[in-house]
């Protein structure tokens, strides 16, 4: 222990010498600082530098840009006034914020790129143009990897904008600010820091007299904040100024605190929650931090463990904190905290257990720390750890105790074979309100007696004794004790420590095996469980070797992500491109984004050819339909049908493609595994999967499973099946472990493609050569006509490709149109609006049937929606006949039926 304690006192010093020297890993929270005057502080004389809360500003980093200025040279530099403005340097916002974040427990870092009297449009520009923007990115880069390459593990945890009071000085660039604000978020999310969650605080001066003509950009902001559950705005009102523009160090301040507010606002309630704020002086001890304080008039203290383990363990000493600590060091350095509050001389009295109760409290509520703590007591200490314990055996895990006193009769009163002690027999009278020998002697709650609540609970304990301990002597102590807790059914361990110098009587003796005591504690403290592997919920079959090959030989890459509206969205599928590209950054993709919401496994296999293939084989295909499919009313055998068809249809255009199925969330997927049931969707799909070796991945099953493991919650933090950033980013996270592990493996130049081969099917009538027909096709007998251009005129909303667009439309009853096809499966993608009627139809010289065009989402939507009239057909020519009843859907307000195509297998 005490060359990590020389380690670690070396990184402190090194600390405030820049360049940094860090300890491998250490984990560092990066906020990106951007935007004009009042975000580098034009009006922040650094004579005014904030005083409270300097003591913080050593250990945190600052990276710093006045753009075309002066700046820190690149490097970091602790927190501290900027060069320039005034003579002593200036300051902004960023100062209390980052104190704020220090106190909550966060590694801050700021990286600040400021420029005033600067346009989003005229001087930072969109990405890619030259600008500010730009030049900021690219001095991100080079300041990220600074730190990593110095041993720092960096997450970017938010970005904060002070900007727009120039844009709002004319119509066109305020007009324009909404949208360039939203490219310039988005490319940071997606392009630059990789998270699409990444937490954003935005702020303008309402009171800027640009703002107040033209209010449109603060509106954005307030817009883009109430819209995106990751974007908070700040207000500037109130706050004192120096002039019309620019707040005073003052208002600087003040600033910052609000910008802080806003960043806490964003965290899910489970994060928040595991914030602390500490009081008290900062130290270092043994290399840890602590924080000294007082608790109710006594000397008290916490040390943090560098990261600590999940749910905040802790170990609470009594009396001597300073001895014996290699243990204590061994635990802080494994993730455990430990507590201390000054009861000497109170000897374990009812007075000193109600003032632990309170302490208890104070730690488990303010400082969020575990509500069952691991106690331990030297010597005298063994008093106080018995007595509180036995009154709370719900909140221990063990008892640790060295040398301890459990009858007072024999120390301090010396009433046996020990030497005891006058003085503090004394003492220990007063604190207890004995008036006499007698009545002390009468006591009958030492820690030999009432054991059994301890002993029901199964708390475990351990002594570390000398035998020779001629001032607390076993026999009248810790043998006593322990005879009776094992009697009792508690769980004893007894370690005679023999070996080195026997000091002061026997009673101070050297801990043989301080490791021993540790585990002890550790393996007796219960914890949260550990997060959850996302590579239990893979399945990399074959794997996609394949698609790292094409991309690393070739240098050119189609990548497909075909899917409904959760693969449409932004989200997870921007961030694996950007994945993608990062990993390959010498090849040039094209990432062709087949989502269309409400689409399952039908629609896409019909629609592949057209919407995937048209252009050329992929190389990787992402695929999903979890959601959809089930909720669209597929069945099982129509589900197999398509996922095999859309296998067997890439891979007999391409026998190379590697392909990966997702199965995303929703809330009945999750009820089913709950109950201890796979998904009837997700059964069928892994069905094929595993008939093809294709890959898989999991997600419903690890989001339910994450969120059971309190690592998140649906309602506060995925939000929904459509999810939010934040479950945006667990599906990205997932898919980026199952792409680094799949593509693990040492690749050798040579290496060659593999094909895969076909096996039999699984259904001969899979959607194996789906295609969409034009509705133009049909051949129209009566009631029938094509509208080039169709539009509603209900006011109703549309879809993309189902509006402006050709459609065959009738309402007319007993219309009759004819389709000539050629394969073993037919049906019609229609707009199913509020009007949706209901068709006839047969199959060659079959019988006649009916399909209810009208669904459940129709009210309000014309709805794409693709409807198989059969399947299973003898392969060769047929003939589709649709007609008009004279019945409709009672909830529709018409009998309409509009085809935007016919498909066919």
């Amino acid at each position: 222990m005490k060359c990590f304690s020389a380690i670690t006192g070396i990184f402190l010093h090194l600390l405030v010498l820049l360049p940094i020297d860090a300890p491998a890993q250490q984990a560092l929270d990066l906020f990106i600082w951007a935007g004009q005057s009042n975000a580098q502080g034009w009006m922040g004389d650094a004579a005014s530098y904030p005083e409270q809360g300097q003591e913080l500003d050593e250990s945190i980093f600052l990276n710093w840009t006045f753009v075309d200025n002066q700046s820190s040279g690149g490097n970091w530099v602790t927190m501290q006034p900027q060069e320039g403005r005034f003579p002593k340097g200036h300051f902004g916002p960023e100062v209390r914020f980052a104190r704020e974040l220090k106190k909550l427990g966060y590694n801050p870092a700021i990286f600040k790129y400021t420029k005033g009297a600067t346009g989003l449009a005229r001087d930072w520009k969109s990405p890619g143009e030259g600008g500010i923007y730009d030049r900021m990115t690219l001095s991100l880069d080079s300041a990220i990897r600074q730190l990593e390459e110095t041993g720092f593990r960096v997450t970017v945890r938010g970005f904060i904008w002070i900007q727009g009071e120039s844009d709002a000085g004319e119509d066109g660039t305020a007009q324009a600010y909404s949208s360039n604000l939203k490219q310039l978020i988005g490319d940071l999310r997606q392009n630059v820091v990789h998270a699409p969650d990444l937490k954003i605080i935005l702020g303008v001066d309402e009171q800027h007299p640009f703002v107040k003509e033209r209010p449109m950009v603060v509106e954005a902001q307030k817009k883009l904040a109430a819209e995106d559950a990751t974007i908070a705005f700040t207000s500037m009102l109130g706050l004192p100024k120096a002039d019309g523009t620019h707040l005073t160090p003052e208002g600087l301040v003040g600033h910052g605190k609000r910008i802080f507010d806003a960043y806490l606002s964003l965290l899910p309630e489970n994060e928040k929650s595991q914030l602390t704020t500490f009081p008290g002086e900062k130290t270092d001890w043994n290399g840890f931090v602590r924080y000294s304080f007082r608790f109710e008039g006594r000397d008290a203290h916490v040390t943090l463990p560098e990261k600590a383990l999940r749910g905040n363990p802790w170990v609470w000493r009594a009396r001597f904190p300073g001895w014996h600590t290699e243990m204590d060091s061994l635990l802080l350095s494994e993730g455990f905290h430990l507590a201390y509050v000054n009861t000497d001389n109170m000897y374990g009295s009812p007075t000193a257990v109600a003032v632990w109760d309170r302490f208890y409290q104070f730690l488990t509520t303010e400082w969020k720390l575990h509500p069952k703590v691991s106690l331990e007591g030297v010597s005298r200490g063994g008093l106080f750890i018995y007595n509180w314990a036995t009154r709370n055996p719900e909140k221990v895990n063990s008892l640790y105790a060295e040398a301890p006193v459990s009858d007072f009769k024999s120390w301090p009163g010396g009433f046996g074979g020990g030497k005891g002690s006058k003085v503090d027999w004394e003492r220990l009278k007063t604190a207890y309100g004995f008036t006499s020998d007698e009545e002390a002697l009468a006591y009958a709650d030492h820690p030999v007696d009432n054991l059994e609540a301890l002993a029901a609970a199964k708390v475990p304990i351990m002594h570390m004794i000398g035998l020779n301990d001629q001032v607390v002597p076993p026999e009248e102590n810790t043998f006593v004790l322990v005879d009776r807790y094992i009697k009792l059914g508690g769980p004893a361990t007894v370690v005679p420590c023999t070996e080195g110098t026997q000091a002061l009587f026997g009673h101070h003796f050297p801990i043989e095996t301080p490791r021993l005591g540790a585990d002890f504690i550790k393996y007796h403290t219960k914890l949260p469980k550990p997060l959850l592997n996302a590579e239990s919920y893979h399945k990399q079959r074959q794997g996609i070797r394949n698609s790292r090959l094409t991309f690393q030989q070739n240098k050119r890459g189609r990548v497909a992500f075909l899917g409904g509206s959760i693969t449409y969205n932004d989200g997870w599928r921007d961030s694996v491109s950007n994945y993608l590209q990062k990993r390959f950054p010498d090849t040039e993709f094209q990432f062709i984004n087949a989502g269309i919401p409400s689409m399952g496994s039908t629609p896409a296999a019909f629609r592949l050819k057209r919407d995937v293939l048209a252009g050329g084989s992929v190389d990787l295909l992402f695929m999903e339909a979890a959601v959809n499919d089930p909720s669209n009313g597929r069945s099982s055998q129509e589900q197999i049908r398509a996922m095999e068809g859309i296998v067997r249809h890439v891979r007999q255009n391409n026998s190379a493609t590697d392909i990966v199925i997702m199965h995303f969330v929703d809330p009945p997927k999750m009820e089913r595994y709950r109950r201890g049931q796979v998904p009837a969707v997700i059964q069928n799909h892994e069905k094929v999967a595993a008939h093809y070796h294709v890959a898989t991945i999991n997600l419903a099953k690890e989001v339910t499973e994450r969120i059971d493991a309190g690592e998140f919650s649906w309602k506060d933090d995925f939000k929904n099946l459509h999810p939010s950033p934040f479950g945006q980013g667990v599906y990205f996270r997932s898919m980026k472990t199952f792409l680094e592990n799949a593509w693990d493996e040492t690749v050798a130049e040579d290496d060659k493609i593999e094909r895969y081969v076909l096996p039999a099917p699984i259904d001969s009538a899979n959607y194996d050569n789906g295609a969409l027909i034009e509705s133009q096709e049909a051949r129209i007998l009566s009631g029938w006509k094509i509208v080039e251009n169709w539009k509603p005129d209900d006011g109703k909303g549309t879809r993309a490709n189902y509006v402006h667009v050709p459609m065959l439309i009738t309402q007319e009853e007993g219309a009759v149109l004819e389709f000539d096809f050629s394969g073993n499966a037919v049906g019609i993608a229609v707009a199913a609006g509020p009007d949706a009627g209901i068709i006839e139809y047969k199959i060659d010289n079959n019988d006649w049937q009916t399909q209810d065009l009208f669904t459940r989402w129709s009210f309000n939507l014309h709805l794409p929606w693709y409807y198989t009239l059969a399947a299973g057909l003898t392969e060769g020519e047929h003939v589709l006949h649709i007609r008009i009843p004279g019945e409709k859907n009672p909830q529709s307000r018409g009998n309409v039926c509009r085809i935007r195509y016919f498909f066919v297998n």
